[in-house]
C-alpha cells in the first residue's frame, strides 16, 4: 500500500513536469508568432530550434527574450482591459444618453405645442423605463 502511494506521488510529479513543459513550449511558440520585431526567417529558425532541441531552445528563448515576452503579454492584457472598459462605458452610457435625448425631444415637442402634457408624461415614462 505504501509503495503504491509513493508511486502515485512520483507519477503525479512527472505528470506535472510534462504539463509544465508543454505549457512552456506553447507559450514560447505563441510569443514567437506574436512578436512583430522578428522577421519571418527568425521565426522559422526559432521554431526549427524548438522542434529539434526543444528544452535547450525553450531555455535559451526564455533567457534571451523573456523580458520582451513579458512586456508583450502585459501590453496585450492592458489592451484587452482597455477595450473591455471602453465597451462597458459605451454600453452603460448609451442607455442614459438615449433616454435623455428622447426626453429632450419630447420636451421640444411639448414646448412647440405638437403634443400635450399627458403625451409628454407618457413619452418621458417610456424613455425612463427603457433605460
Amino acid at each position: 500500500m505504501l509503495n503504491s502511494f509513493w508511486d502515485f506521488l512520483v507519477w503525479l510529479f512527472w505528470f506535472y513536469i510534462v504539463i509544465a513543459c508543454i505549457w512552456i513550449f506553447i507559450s514560447v511558440i505563441v510569443d514567437i508568432f506574436r512578436d512583430r520585431t522578428l522577421n519571418g526567417w527568425a521565426k522559422a529558425l526559432w521554431v526549427l530550434f524548438l522542434v529539434f532541441l526543444p528544452f535547450l531552445a525553450a531555455f535559451i528563448y526564455l533567457i534571451v527574450r523573456g523580458r520582451s515576452m513579458g512586456e508583450r503579454s502585459a501590453a496585450i492584457a492592458q489592451q484587452a482591459q482597455a477595450q473591455n472598459a471602453d465597451y462597458i462605458r459605451s454600453v452603460a452610457g448609451s442607455g442614459a444618453s438615449s433616454a435623455a435625448a428622447e426626453i429632450e425631444k419630447s420636451k421640444q415637442l411639448l414646448d412647440s405645442g405638437t403634443i400635450t402634457q399627458a403625451e409628454f408624461d407618457a413619452l418621458k415614462a417610456k424613455a425612463l423605463q427603457s433605460s
